[in-house]
């Protein structure tokens, strides 16, 4: 169901911006506030966020799961640490107390998160207050929210979007939600079915039953539909669900033996997939409105996994056209790719970041997987992860975090979800009821 949130106060512009990782902490002189990331080695900023106030008899639980969920958003990123209540001095009393700063700076609490939550009937209404401890003062006006009291969680990511965005200058990306297949039963016939839920792991929705094996769910710009590949007919054929309504299509496609591998264009009308014709497999584009296709590669080769650029010019995809497989950057309208990896071992699964600077792949080398990162021409690359097999990256909102889904070895081995920094740092693993691979990260939700 859709929600609607009201805002009753616009948020300051972010503090700065950020670069590769390392947070320096605000001074004693009240320098202001700021984590400014330069490279993988973090000093977590320490944050006090006192249980939010339950400003009606029903609020109590409310406040204390909304406070919980905020807390945990930002402990996550790597880049906080929260301080435990029992070092408190100064008790929370009150929304609009004064703040008695030298209680907060004797615990060294950089930032502070104040709150108060109001439940009435199936309403909830949460506001919160930041403050840059040491400084002494206030980081941009006092915000709130309100919703039903089920998308409680939804508000608590609000929140912890918009104190993340004040004190890093980084985009939001606790709000948002990712499609995956959620794996079930021994790995000789294991059962495969899409599911949907929030970035954390909460709120798991299965989209899906178990009758069929789903592939590759890819959201749309919008985050209202989900293409995905499926084996229902027997042979991978691309689908297309509405999110909300769980209602599904199959996408038209030129005759061939198989489509997959499936994104939609930035302006979600167009669908750019891998289709088999005659034993070949190149890059096809179908326009959802008039079915039209338009066959992009013309090779002997293996291309597939496209992604778009974020302007909808440029495709990387991947090919075995130099022998093994490597990537390549195109127009959006076909003509002579690019070579722009050259390293050792294999790549595949290319990403284009939010950003548009960089590029998340899977690669295989010496018996290893990696999930790493490139520029867009192919030069510094970094790898990020290495395990047994690592594979399917895909970026948060912000560009900033990448998930990827984690087989264990073995014969019984199950995929797990996990996502770590663009540094390289703060890998964690999402959890999930059943096993699960292919993320596929949304759009922050309206």
């Amino acid at each position: 169901m859709a929600m609607r949130f009201r805002i009753t106060t616009l948020l300051m512009a972010p503090l700065l911006a950020l670069g590769l990782l390392q947070a320096a902490p605000a001074t004693a002189q009240g320098g202001p506030l700021r984590i400014t990331i330069t490279d993988g080695v973090i000093e977590p900023l320490p944050f006090a966020a006192p249980v939010f106030q339950a400003e009606t008899p029903a609020s109590s639980q409310a406040a204390a799961n909304v406070t919980g969920v905020i807390a945990a958003d930002l402990v996550g990123t790597g880049l906080f640490r929260q301080l435990s209540p029992s070092s408190f001095i100064s008790p929370f009393t009150s929304f609009a107390a004064p703040i008695a700063y030298p209680d907060w700076r004797a615990i060294n609490a950089q930032a502070l998160i104040v709150g108060a939550v109001a439940v009435n009937g199936d309403q909830i209404t949460v506001k919160f207050r930041l403050f840059d401890v040491f400084a002494g003062t206030e980081m941009g006006d006092g915000m709130q929210l309100a919703g039903s009291v089920g998308g409680w969680r939804r508000i608590a990511h609000k929140v912890a979007d918009q104190v993340y965005q004040r004190i890093t200058g980084e985009g939001a990306y606790f709000d948002s939600r990712i499609v995956y297949v959620a794996e079930s039963g021994p790995k000789d016939a294991r059962q495969k079915r899409l599911a949907i839920m929030d970035y954390d792991g909460a709120n798991t929705q299965y989209l899906t039953d178990s009758g069929s094996i789903v592939l590759a769910p890819r959201f749309s710009p919008t985050g209202d539909r989900v293409l995905y590949t499926s084996y229902a007919t027997g042979f991978p054929q691309i689908y297309m669900m509405n999110v909300s309504a769980v209602s599904q299509q199959q996408i038209a496609t030129p005759p061939g033996e198989m489509a997959f591998s499936p994104r939609f264009s930035q302006d979600g009308r167009q669908v750019i997939y891998s289709l088999i014709n005659g034993g070949n497999t190149d890059l096809y584009r179908t326009d959802l409105a008039t079915g039209q296709s338009e066959r992009l590669t013309d090779a002997p080769s293996i291309e597939t996994a496209p992604s778009l650029s974020p302007d909808g010019s440029k495709i990387v995809f991947e090919s075995d056209r130099s022998g093994t497989q490597q990537l390549y950057v195109m127009s959006v309208n076909g003509g002579e790719p690019t070579r722009i990896s050259f390293g050792d071992g294999k790549y595949s699964t290319p990403v284009w970041s939010p950003r548009g600077d960089l590029i998340a792949f899977t690669k295989q080398n010496a018996g290893r997987f990696h999930i790493g990162v490139m520029r867009t021409d192919g030069s510094e690359e970094r790898l990020l992860t290495a395990s047994f097999l690592d594979e399917g990256p895909t970026w948060a909102p912000n560009g900033r975090v990448i998930m990827f889904s984690r087989e264990s070895q073995g014969a019984d081995g199950t995929s797990s979800l996990y996502t770590v920094d663009v540094s390289g740092r703060n890998l964690r693993q999402v959890p999930t009821p059943t096993g699960a691979s292919d993320p596929s990260w949304g759009p922050l939700q309206p």
